[in-house]
Order: C-alpha cells, then sequence, then structure tokens
C-alpha cells in the first residue's frame, strides 16, 4: 500500500488531538511479539531512520536536513504523537548512507519516552561532524536497516524505515529486491524523496523522483512518502512524517506489498544514468 502525502494537505496537531484524519485510521494493536518474554522492552513502534549523505547532496542541504530531524524529535507534535501509543515510547536508530557498504550509525537503537530522552538523542545528532559520501544505494540502506531491526533489543507493534533521499539506486543491488525482503518480514517502507534542485545531465538525478519512490522505494501497510520541493519546508516535511509514523496513521485503504502496475519510472533508471555516464 502506497500513499502520498503533501505537506499542506496535513494538519498534524490537529489531526492527533481530534483522533481524526480523512481517510487514515490507526492499525491494530496486536503485535507480533505477542507472546515474548515479558523481560523485553515493548515499544508502540521500532523505527529506522536512514538519512542519504550521497554526493549529490549539497554541504547545506546535508546541515539542513540533520537539523531537521534534530529539531523533530523535540518538537511539540512528535511528543503528542508519542503519547498516543499503548506504551508512550518509541525504539530509534538513525544512520546515514551513501554507496553501498558505506553506512554509518549515528545513533544506536535508543528508547524515547518523552522531552528527556528526545532532546538526548537530538543533541548527539547534532553533535555528529556533517559527512559525504559518494553514490546513491537505496538497497544498501534498506539492507543494512533490515540487519539493524535483527539486532535491535526492543519490540513494537510496528517496524517501519523512514528513507530519504535525492536521487534513485545507482550502486549495489537492484532496490525493489530489497524492498521486497523488507515487505516480506513485515517492514513498511516510507519515503521522503528531496526535489529542490533541478536535474543535471551530468548527475544521475531524475525529473519524477517522487513517482521513483512511490514505484519502486516505499511498500507495506500504511506506506507513504512526503516530498520536499522547497528547501524552506525541509524541516516541516521531515517533522510532518515522523509524527504520522510515531502516530501510527495510515490509510484505509488495501494493503498491497509492492507496485500494482508497471512503474511510471523505471526501476533501474538509476543504474542506467550510471552507466551511460561511464560509458561516455
Amino acid at each position: 500500500m502506497r500513499w502520498c502525502v503533501s505537506i499542506a494537505a496535513v494538519l498534524v496537531a490537529g489531526a492527533i488531538v481530534g483522533g481524526d484524519v480523512a481517510g487514515i485510521a490507526a492499525p491494530s494493536p496486536k503485535s507480533r511479539f505477542a507472546d515474548t518474554k515479558e523481560n523485553v522492552t515493548s515499544v508502540n513502534l521500532e523505527l529506522v531512520i536512514a538519512v542519504d549523505v550521497s554526493y549529490s547532496m549539497d554541504m547545506e542541504e546535508l546541515a539542513v536536513q540533520r537539523e531537521g530531524y534534530a529539531q523533530a524529535l523535540v518538537s511539540k507534535d512528535f511528543l503528542q504523537a508519542l503519547r498516543a501509543g499503548p506504551s508512550s515510547r518509541v525504539a530509534v536508530t538513525y544512520f546515514e548512507w551513501s554507496m553501498s557498504g558505506d553506512e554509518k550509525i549515528i545513533i544506536p537503537w535508543r528508547v524515547i519516552d518523552g522531552p528527556e530522552s528526545a532532546d538526548v538523542v537530538a543533541t548527539e545528532i547534532m553533535k555528529t561532524p556533517v559527512r559525504r559520501g559518494s553514490s546513491t544505494s537505496i538497497s544498501g540502506a534498506i539492507n543494512f536497516a533490515l540487519q539493524l531491526f535483527k539486532e535491535n533489543p526492543y519490540r513494537g507493534l510496528r517496524r517501519v524505515i523512514d528513507i530519504s533521499g535525492d536521487g534513485p539506486n545507482n550502486d549495489g543491488a537492484p532496490v525493489t529486491g530489497a524492498r521486497d525482503a523488507a515487505l516480506q518480514n513485515g517492514i513498511t517502507i516510507n519515503g521522503l524523496p528531496i526535489m529542490v534542485k533541478e536535474p543535471s545531465y551530468a548527475t544521475t538525478d531524475i525529473e519524477n523522483l517522487d513517482l521513483y519512490y512511490e514505484d519502486c522505494v516505499i511498500g507495506g501497510p500504511g506506506a507513504f512518502m512526503v516530498t520536499i520541493k522547497d528547501r524552506e519546508k525541509f524541516q516541516e516535511a521531515i517533522r510532518t512524517k515522523l509524527v504520522l509514523e510515531v502516530a501510527g496513521l495510515t490509510p484505509e485503504r488495501r494493503i498491497v506489498p509492492a507496485a500494482e502496475k508497471v512503474p511510471r519510472v523505471p526501476c533501474l533508471i538509476g543504474e542506467k544514468k550510471w552507466q551511460d555516464r561511464r560509458g561516455r
């Protein structure tokens, strides 16, 4: 199931307070870990935040993106969403990625259960030096996230990969294989396609990155994406996305594991553009 949302279309705070968003319903509270041992800490959500730091992201974008996640975690909207679940806590890990094999954990698995723990995580994110990688392996990021779930000491009602990026997969395995592996494990992938720059013929950027993310990257129960087309809306978009994920707001529509039709943008377009560049 896939759902796209514009920032202006969602009044996040009102939605959480009133408990109602048009076409949206909370998932069942039944957990796949209902029969686990009592000493395992339960959380509303296991959330992997996978942040693109590939070379196509300029240093200003990287800094604004980092600040956006830090501010979102301590925002009133996020903390209000946190209290909406039965346990009032989520487990979060945050890593940065670029080419396949270049994944760096910034925040290991951590429980956020209120303002104090949220502030600690946000501070650690901001203290880490901004770095820049090379090529773009969305598949590598998803596969890395799958391993992080296996190592997570906390158990949640839902598991979500929150992945940002400003270009298509152009390194490592094809993205659809990684996506499908995540969906088979009951994991939802949400997207944050970043489209604040005009695509360049000298890079592997594409015009319809939002359609690419919708058809080739995101998937699973209640999957959605928030598209960023205005640099000034960067932080607002990140906050909106995290709040929706933590609150468990999902569309009241049939859940499908992947794209129902032929992708509108070829899922191997990044690899093709990369090969074309090398062949010049």
